[in-house]
């Protein structure tokens, strides 16, 4: 099903102002590693918000997922205070893990090993 004009414009502000939320509290940068919000999704109702995190470089991204999770609650109040007046609700707030990242990487890998593998033998 498509997203409604009103889905795409409360996604774009939570993205916003989640991003500014992790970079003020730290969770961006972890450990060399960097954290950023790849997408926001809305349901139809608007009362829940699936958050997907890239993450780069960071040795246990798992692990980081979960220190999110657990602090859902106080990034859930730092967001009310800030969209209050645009919401009527406040929105759940369910974070997960995007890989695509993971799966250029390996694509790339694999055109690589590909592109090897048919050089000729002379060059």
């Amino acid at each position: 099903m498509q997203e409604s004009k009103r889905q795409k414009q409360v996604a774009r502000l939570i993205q916003e102002e989640l991003s500014d939320i992790f970079q003020r509290q730290g969770l961006n940068i972890f450990h060399g590693g960097m954290i950023s919000i790849s997408q926001v999704k809305m349901t139809p109702d608007l009362l829940e918000a699936r958050i997907y995190l890239s993450f780069y470089q960071i040795t246990d991204p798992d692990q980081m997922l979960a220190l999110i999770k657990d602090r859902k609650w106080e990034i859930k109040k730092e967001l009310a205070a800030r969209i209050k007046h645009q919401l009527r609700r406040i929105p759940e707030l369910q974070f997960f893990r995007d890989d695509t990242l993971d799966y250029v990487f390996r694509l790339e890998e694999i055109f690589k090993k590909i592109h090897e593998q048919d050089k000729p033998a002379d060059e």
